[in-house]
């Protein structure tokens, strides 16, 4: 039986992980697999079942037990009671709040299971942290994503309110960028053997390019 391909890419927030790794799994016909996306829904489960998210490693996997993956074209998305609930997953409420469940172990050892029984069955392209070094140590491609924190911050607004912020914004999208960094600090951490992608001057086109290339070069035939 030919063993699944794993690729992983890693990197802080806002570096393109996710939506980068999509089309690369598109242009493969690989599945993509968003690990962040594992948090974010678990912490949506925990909103749900407490919302003064007063919560410990105990009550955040059993809300998390009504979260299940589907798959897609090309990707893998996290339900909630069985229902698409990406709007919730990517609200302020959850992103202020992922960061604190994931550094719960037990939460760890969860998404990691989700994602390496996903990648025992499938062809995928796993975003997040720590893939390349603690999930998929053994993933024939790895890939660490690095961008100025400003233009990341430039990207971010872009993404969330489809025009380039200003400077204020600017400055209060990259003080929270650099908070989260140093929550994430411990798990985005490049793997020995990850080819490092500073993408601050490259477009999003010329980062999947150079991905594929490197898939293909190391035997993926997609």
């Amino acid at each position: 039986m030919k063993q699944p391909f794993a690729i992983t890419i890693d990197g802080p927030a806002a570096s393109g992980k996710t939506s980068t790794a999509f089309q690369v799994a598109e242009a493969l016909g690989f599945h993509h697999v968003d690990s962040g996306a594992l948090y974010r829904a678990a912490t949506a489960a925990a909103l749900r079942a407490d919302p003064s998210a007063r919560w410990d490693e105990i009550a955040v996997l059993e809300a998390a037990r009504i979260v299940e993956m589907e798959a897609r074209k090309a990707s893998f998305c996290p339900l909630l009671d069985g229902v698409d609930s990406e709007e919730e997953i990517r609200g302020e409420a959850v992103t202020s709040r992922v960061s604190i469940v994931a550094k719960m172990s037990g939460v760890r050892d969860w998404v990691n299971a989700q994602v390496r029984h996903l990648a025992d069955l499938h062809d995928v392209v796993v975003d997040g942290r720590d893939i390349g070094t603690v999930v998929l140590p053994n993933a024939r491609v790895k890939v660490f994503l690095l961008a100025d924190v400003r233009e990341r911050a430039r990207r971010r607004l872009l993404q969330r309110l489809g025009r380039e912020g200003n400077d204020a914004e600017l400055d209060e999208e990259v003080a929270k960028l650099a908070k989260r960094d140093a929550l994430d600090a411990v798990q985005t951490v490049p793997a020995p053997d990850a080819v490092m992608l500073d993408t601050t001057d490259m477009s999003q086109a010329e980062q999947v390019r150079q991905i594929i290339d490197l898939a293909r070069a190391a035997g993926a035939s997609g």
